[in-house]
This record gives C-alpha cells, sequence and structure tokens, in this order.
C-alpha cells in the first residue's frame, strides 16, 4: 500500500524538483538551460502568464539572492502605500541630505557620487525636491541617494512587512545602499525570483492600494533608463515595466511585459557567481527573448 505521507507529497508536487514547465514547458526548459549553461553562475528565473496563470516556468525560484537593485521596487511600493494611508503626499518635498546611518552601530556614512546612478541628484543637496521625484530617479536611473532618502522615510522593516502582506515570504529590505559596515557583517538586502515575480504580479493586478496607484508605479517602471536585460532583444513595439539590478558577480532583472497583442506577463531572472557580469546581462536578454517568442506561439 502506498505511504500516505508518500501520496501527500506526491500530490502537492513536494517530491519534484523546482522546475515547473508550463504547456511546451520541456521545450522552453530546454531552450533556457541550454542558453545559461556556457555561462559561468547560478540563475533564477519566474516567468507567470497574466492571463494563464497556467502557463508559467520556475527554476531555482526560491534561492536566495543579494537583491541588489532590485528592492528599489519594493521601496517604491512602500511608499505609494503609506502616501495612500495618508502618512505623506507624493507631492510632497521633503529635504535632499547626504547623511544615514548605518544599521549596525547608527554610525553615518555618505553615498559616493561616482557610484550613483542617480548623479543629478546631489546638485540638489540641502534643497527640498518632491517625494515622486524622489522615487522617478530612484526607479529610472536607479538612483542611490534617492533609495536611502526613500527609506529613511518609510523605514526598511515597514518595506519587508508590506511584501509579506503580498505574499513574497523570503525577500528582506534591511537597509540603504553603501552601508559598507553592514555589508562587511552580511547583513544584505535579499530576494529570491518567485518574491520578485509576486510582487511585480500584485502590481499589474492592482493589488497595492488602488488601481491608480499601480498605473502610477508601472509607468514609472517603464521609463527605466537601463534596459540591457529583459528589453534589449524583444521589438520596440514591447511595453517593459521592470527594475534591474547588478553587483560585481550578480545581474538582476524583473518586471512586467505588456505584448501589443493585449498578452502581458511577469519574468524575473536572478543571477549570482558569474564569473564574466557581460555574460550574465546577454544570458538575460537571451531568456527574455525565449519567453517572448514563447507567448507569441500562444
Amino acid at each position: 500500500m502506498l505511504n500516505m505521507s508518500f501520496l501527500v507529497l506526491l500530490i502537492t508536487g513536494g517530491l519534484y524538483p523546482t522546475t515547473t514547465p508550463p504547456h511546451d514547458g520541456q521545450d522552453i526548459q530546454r531552450q533556457i538551460k541550454q542558453r545559461i549553461e556556457s555561462v559561468e553562475g547560478t540563475f533564477a528565473v519566474a516567468f507567470r502568464d497574466l492571463n494563464d496563470p497556467k502557463n508559467a516556468f520556475f527554476l531555482n525560484e526560491n534561492e536566495s539572492f543579494h537583491a541588489a537593485s532590485t528592492m528599489k521596487t519594493p521601496v517604491m511600493i512602500e511608499v505609494f502605500k503609506q502616501a495612500g494611508q495618508g502618512s505623506f503626499a507624493l507631492s510632497d518635498s521633503i529635504l535632499v541630505k547626504n547623511e544615514f546611518k548605518s544599521i549596525v552601530d547608527g554610525s553615518t556614512y555618505r553615498m559616493n557620487i561616482d557610484r550613483d546612478g542617480g548623479d543629478r541628484l546631489y546638485e540638489y543637496l540641502g534643497k527640498k525636491v518632491t517625494i515622486r521625484d524622489l522615487v522617478f530617479d530612484m526607479i529610472t536611473v536607479s538612483g542611490n541617494l534617492a533609495t536611502n532618502i526613500l527609506i529613511d522615510l518609510v523605514d526598511a522593516e515597514k518595506v519587508t512587512q508590506t511584501m509579506r502582506g503580498l505574499g513574497a515570504m523570503d525577500i528582506q529590505v534591511l537597509r540603504g545602499v553603501e552601508d559598507m559596515k553592514a555589508f562587511e557583517r552580511g547583513l544584505n538586502n535579499t530576494t529570491t525570483a518567485y518574491d520578485l515575480l509576486r510582487i511585480y504580479e500584485a502590481i499589474a493586478r492592482s493589488e497595492i492600494v488602488s488601481e491608480n496607484a499601480c498605473q502610477e508605479m508601472i509607468t514609472i517602471l517603464e521609463e527605466q533608463q537601463f534596459r540591457s536585460r529583459l528589453p534589449a532583444k524583444l521589438p520596440g513595439d514591447v511595453r517593459v515595466a521592470h527594475k534591474g539590478g547588478s553587483i560585481s558577480g550578480v545581474e538582476h532583472d524583473a518586471g512586467l511585459i505588456f505584448l501589443p497583442d493585449g498578452k502581458a506577463y511577469v519574468l524575473v531572472v536572478l543571477s549570482k557567481d558569474l564569473k564574466n557580469d557581460d555574460e550574465g546581462v546577454n544570458a538575460i536578454a537571451g531568456i527574455s527573448k525565449i519567453i517572448y517568442e514563447h507567448m507569441q506561439s500562444k
């Protein structure tokens, strides 16, 4: 007789690997594995068709990765959430400062303009800009200074709590950017591909604050200036609302892809332990093209 606990595992999928094919998933799995097999590093992929949730593919989706700048999307979500609760308005202005406290010991540190894509914001030090402008800078040019100002505003712990409420159970937003004392102690922001898929899905389905708030977040994500990953090999008429991230040995991108025929999907590709970052970037672009072609065949 079949052991009951074994039967439960079999029914729930507990004995199967984390790779979950869509309708013709064996071909998707083969193509993606072929695309990344020549790249030294570890990859995770999470894909879901927003119109047909059964059309999905997962690879290492629950493995933890350094979040790099992908954590800026959760920060944006928390800003919109607190604005929706009336804590402040996105049109409110706040002071641009460059002094932050380490989560290790409370000591102060500053951002380095040479390592910040949002370098234009440094011209406004000591002046005020709107919260909406800070969010735009944080997402579209991956502004680190803007990110830390916003984290001070909304609190990193609350960002993580909100992610839990959205069903993202592993992502951790512990701190701002460039907190080197925390980095040296391994206190880093982390994520999984599944959790990023879940939060982008929540935006697409207007599950955060309101439909208008989610639409504004999508509009901001569509203005992303770094387009060498998910959008790189897609046609120009495909809309991509996304946020990537990178540090040495790490290349990520995650977002919503809207096709001209009305189809839409979420795609997250994470990587770590890369020996060649450019190869990681190209692999993400290649995986994005594979998923796009799969959606075109539907």
